[in-house]
């Protein structure tokens, strides 16, 4: 009980501060640049989180994490963990989103003005255009964050992959990076009201070139991914 109430208040407490932060920021007419309020407000929040409740993060090959280069990292997704844990992992990051979280107060304001990219995915037409606005700015240089599942996985294992994420990263021409987040599952699974302490383990493997592929090339791309994801989770020690 005491470690959900102090979860709970971390997120309350965290997210007012760091939420507030960002819209203060943006209604000022602060602007986006590397580095900025932005994104060490996002970072900030995440590692608050992690802090209180107890829960560090360790990198394997963090020597292919490539600051200010466009990609799309795909991760599998088994917890609220993941996000916390990619956030203080990957600079600069902007996830892939479910249009619901805008609708949590002060959460989905920041997200917005901090630039996260909301998808429909209800409606297909929305969410294609919403992949097709977000190809330019990751092709400037802006690293994305798609849970190619689609959701939170319940039982730990990896799902197959939607399309809508392979389709981004080939308009934009830029690299498919995978990503396993591992112990996340175990530290706070579909359900549990607050995480255990522990450490997360980030996998980052080596980015899949896009270049020259057609939106024709997706569904490979896809299996491609898929398959590279399933290996980092066979490394786990």
């Amino acid at each position: 009980m005491i470690r959900t109430i102090r979860y709970w208040l971390a997120v309350v407490l965290a997210t007012g501060w760091y939420g507030g932060k960002v819209i203060v920021s943006a209604l000022a007419g602060v602007r986006q640049v590397p580095g900025g309020v932005y994104d060490r407000s996002q970072q900030s929040w995440a590692r608050m989180l992690l802090r209180w409740t107890g829960v560090e993060v360790d990198v394997v090959h963090a020597e292919r994490i490539e600051p200010g280069r466009g990609c799309v990292y795909i991760s599998n997704h088994t917890s609220w963990l993941d996000i916390w844990a990619l956030l203080d992992t990957l600079p600069g990051i902007r996830f892939v989103f479910k249009k619901q979280f805008l609708y949590i107060p002060v959460l989905g304001t920041a997200m917005r003005r901090i630039g996260h990219i909301a998808v429909d995915r209800a409606k297909r037409h929305s969410a294609v255009a919403a992949y097709d606005a977000a190809a330019g700015e990751v092709r400037a240089g802006t690293p994305a964050v798609v849970f190619a599942e689609g959701t939170r996985s319940r039982d730990g294992r990896l799902h197959p992959f939607k399309r809508g994420p392979f389709v981004l990263a080939i308009t934009a021409q830029v690299p498919v990076v995978p990503v396993f987040c591992e112990h996340t599952f175990a530290l706070l699974p579909k359900g549990a009201l607050a995480p255990r302490p522990g450490t997360i383990r980030v996998h980052i493997g080596e980015p899949i070139p896009t270049a020259g592929l057609t939106y024709e090339a997706r569904d490979t791309l896809s299996d491609q991914a898929h398959r590279a994801v399933i290996r980092l989770g066979a490394t786990q020690a």
